[in-house]
């Protein structure tokens, strides 16, 4: 699993994983991610080329979205492959989980214009 962070803004943080996000992928990104996501910024975690998750990245996923919504922010999921986002609706976790199928949505759901 590789993990990027960027900026988008001043008050948003962009997360691109790119692998499976299993056992192995949550050891190699736990410790960067845990840290994006207690910044108390927006995150969108760009999953376009995440091509499978287990309920190890599911519990990774939800914790990262309490610890942003606890810190006042909110986490898009941006272009999950549609193997993970099925897994993900199936799982129950849409209501805790914003998915978003484009950069307009995920701006959306931020409430405000990011730029891409």
């Amino acid at each position: 699993m590789q993990i990027a962070i960027t900026d988008v803004d001043a008050r948003t943080k962009r997360v691109t994983l790119k692998g499976r996000l299993d056992v192995a992928a949550v050891e190699a990104i736990g410790v960067p991610f845990a840290a994006v996501t207690t910044t108390r910024k927006d995150i969108i975690v760009d999953m376009a080329d995440v091509d499978f998750i287990t309920s190890i990245g599911i519990r990774h996923l939800v914790i990262a979205a309490q610890n942003v919504t606890q810190g006042g922010g909110k986490l898009v999921l941006l272009w999950p492959s549609p193997n993970v986002a099925d897994v993900l609706m199936v799982a129950g976790l849409e209501q805790l989980l914003f998915v978003a199928k484009s950069e307009e949505e995920a701006r959306t759901v931020l409430g405000r214009a990011v730029d891409q």
